[in-house]
């Protein structure tokens, strides 16, 4: 009898979910996302409509590179009362991220099953968009989205470039650069764009920054044409002439120029601002970066430095690189950090508090010491974020806590240990972004 009766619910159950499929298909499942063409930092509005209330629904995005690899995010969700799904306002069960995030679905995407490690997403081709098909599914999936018929999709466009921003190769005085200028006739402020230690010429940043009202050089100085020709690392007279190209340009207000580091970019930044009789930033910006290094010395011996201290590299038990070791405890020799108490122009620190690569934290607080020792710590800000790490992109780009990791100085290919925790990661991408758009704008714009 027992027996019977359980037969008798499991058949009841069995029937009540073939017919709830069954609903879930013949609906018109509705799926907006808004605005489906913007800006790469621009927020969009995932919405999921006429579903039958409490169905179990994933939604998925995908995104292929220009490499060729595939990337993708998913979150399980439940539908409420009316039959909807708000990925801004609904909490995410599970997938790639939990709880509320209404960009979790970009910042969380990750490397489809199946991929080579290592892998880092970069947008090479600034003038097209980044295209991410979002999608619904039916039940709480976690793999072979590709092999699925979706309920609904859409494909949604991101942008580096607004629409008007300028995009001019420049190769004079031996610059291998890129100007983006911002739409309209000017003049604009502008910032040189200097990127890490991996070389090539990254465009992306520089992109967005112009999109945003802000003239951009994005300057390749590891890997120039001159460079590959010369067999010679660039000095400091090659950072001079971009900036005085800036200097020079029509459309830029001459006065009123910036400079912005990441990583070995920040280590150019602070070097320049302390110590060039050329160059006099308005304000800089320094991301991820130390003034640890030999003064005085050329690009190749600063490179050279840091690689006497590689046997101070920490390697884990999944042989990944921790690179931050090499440069502790901070040095008290002045000859080999930059004196920043020289610096004569507001200065924003970014520091990703979990950094595996640079010792970010530690040289922000040395920085701060001998700033106030020389009495000009009042041009200092410091924006320190808890388990964000060394790779700190514009808003939503997905967090990178591994990768592959050539440095140009040393040639030595590593599997290199970035750090952070993809949540406070992105939120410390999403935050440190709007405020040196504001410190920008502020010393660029609004300062006399």
């Amino acid at each position: 009898m027992a027996f019977n009766v359980k037969m008798m619910v499991m058949k009841r159950w069995l029937c009540t979910y073939v017919q709830v499929s069954m609903d879930v298909k013949h609906c018109a499942v509705k799926l907006s996302v808004h605005p489906c063409r913007g800006l790469v930092d621009e927020k969009f509005v995932v919405v999921v409509q006429n579903v039958p209330p409490g169905i179990q629904l994933t939604v998925h995005a995908f995104h292929r590179c220009e490499d060729g690899h595939g990337w993708e995010a998913f979150a399980h969700y439940v539908s409420d009362a009316s039959g909807s799904v708000n990925v801004s306002r609904d909490a995410s069960l599970g997938g790639t991220y939990s709880g509320v995030e209404q960009m979790g679905l970009l910042w969380s995407l990750r490397p489809v099953p199946g991929s080579k490690p290592g892998l880092r997403m970069r947008k090479m081709n600034v003038q097209t968009p980044m295209e991410f098909t979002i999608s619904v599914h039916q039940g709480f999936r976690s793999e072979g989205f590709l092999d699925q018929v979706p309920l609904a999709s859409q494909v949604v466009e991101r942008w580096y470039m607004a629409p008007g921003v300028r995009r001019i190769p420049i190769t004079q005085d031996d610059l291998s650069a890129t100007l983006f200028l911002p739409s309209g006739p000017g003049p604009f402020p502008a910032i040189l764009d200097l990127w890490g230690g991996s070389g090539q010429l990254v465009e992306y940043r520089a992109a967005l920054l112009a999109s945003h009202g802000f003239a951009s050089l994005a300057l390749d100085y590891l890997t120039p044409k001159i460079t590959q020709e010369t067999g010679k690392m660039v000095d400091d007279s090659y950072f001079e002439k971009a900036f005085g190209f800036l200097q020079q340009y029509p459309q830029v207000l001459t006065g009123r120029i910036a400079m912005l580091g990441l990583s070995f970019g920040c280590s150019v930044t602070l070097r320049i601002a302390a110590y060039s009789l050329v160059v006099k930033p308005t304000c800089a910006v320094c991301i991820s970066g130390s003034h640890v290094q030999p003064i005085g010395a050329k690009q190749e011996d600063i490179f050279a430095f840091y690689d006497q201290y590689s046997d101070k590299i920490q390697v884990n038990e999944k042989n990944q690189a921790v690179m931050k070791m090499m440069l502790l405890p901070i040095t008290s020799d002045p000859t080999l950090k930059v004196d920043v108490g020289r610096v004569q122009c507001p200065l924003l620190l970014v520091v990703g508090e979990d950094d595996q690569n640079w010792p970010v934290l530690e040289s922000a607080q040395d920085m701060k010491e001998m700033m106030e020792r020389a009495g000009n710590s009042h041009l200092l800000t410091i924006l320190s974020y808890p388990d964000a790490g060394h790779l700190i992109e514009p808003p939503y780009a997905p967090h990178t806590q591994v990768s592959s990791f050539r440095s140009i100085g040393t040639r030595h290919k590593v599997t290199a240990l970035w750090g952070g925790r993809s949540v406070a990661h992105a939120y410390a991408q999403e935050d440190s972004w709007k405020k040196m758009l504001a410190f920008f704008r502020h010393n660029l714009y609004a300062a006399p």
